[in-house]
C-alpha cells in the first residue's frame, strides 16, 4: 500500500471513529499533497509525500516555539498533536550513533577537511537522511566535526 493510500484510509478511519482532531491533521496533510499535485501537475511519490510531511513537521516545530514564547499553551498543544499524527507517516528515525556514523562516512567519502567543505558532505548526507533525521541538527554535527 502506498503512503498516499494509507493516509486516505487513515482519514476514512478517523471519520468513522469521529476523531475530529486527528481528522483535521490528516486533512491538512491531504490538502498540502493535493496542492502540490495540482501546482506541479504530477503524481506524488512516497518520497515527495515524505518531503511534504517533513516540511509540515518543521512548520509545527516553529509554531510550537512561537506559541510557547507567547504563553499560548493551548495552541502549542494543538500543534504538538498535529505533529504526533504527522510523525506516524515518517520512517523510523535514526539514532545519534547511526547519524554520527553516516556523518563520519560522508566526511571520509567527500575528502572534506574544513568547514568550507560542508556543502560536499551535506550533498552526500541529504539523500540518506531524508525524513529519517533533522537535517538542521545533522548540519550542526557536520560543522562541529569539520571544525576540529
Amino acid at each position: 500500500m502506498s503512503l498516499k493510500q494509507q493516509i486516505t484510509e487513515d482519514m476514512k478511519n478517523a471519520m468513522r471513529a469521529k476523531e475530529t482532531a486527528r481528522l483535521g491533521a490528516i486533512r491538512l496533510l491531504l490538502a498540502a499533497m493535493k496542492q502540490r499535485e495540482v501546482d506541479e501537475r504530477i503524481e506524488l511519490s512516497d518520497a515527495d509525500i515524505l518531503a511534504i510531511i517533513d516540511k509540515m513537521l518543521k512548520q509545527r516545530r516553529d509554531s510550537i516555539s512561537q506559541y510557547e514564547a507567547a504563553a499560548r499553551q493551548d495552541l502549542a498543544d494543538v500543534e504538538k498533536f498535529e505533529m504526533s499524527v504527522l510523525q506516524t507517516y515518517m520512517p523510523q528515525q535514526l539514532s545519534e550513533d547511526e547519524i554520527g556514523a553516516l556523518v563520519t562516512q560522508a566526511i571520509t567519502a567527500s575528502g572534506a577537511a574544513s568547514p568550507q567543505d560542508m556543502g560536499k558532505v551535506m550533498a552526500i548526507l541529504k539523500p540518506q537522511l531524508a525524513g529519517r533525521a533533522d537535517v538542521a541538527k545533522v548540519s550542526g554535527l557536520v560543522k562541529a566535526k569539520l571544525s576540529k
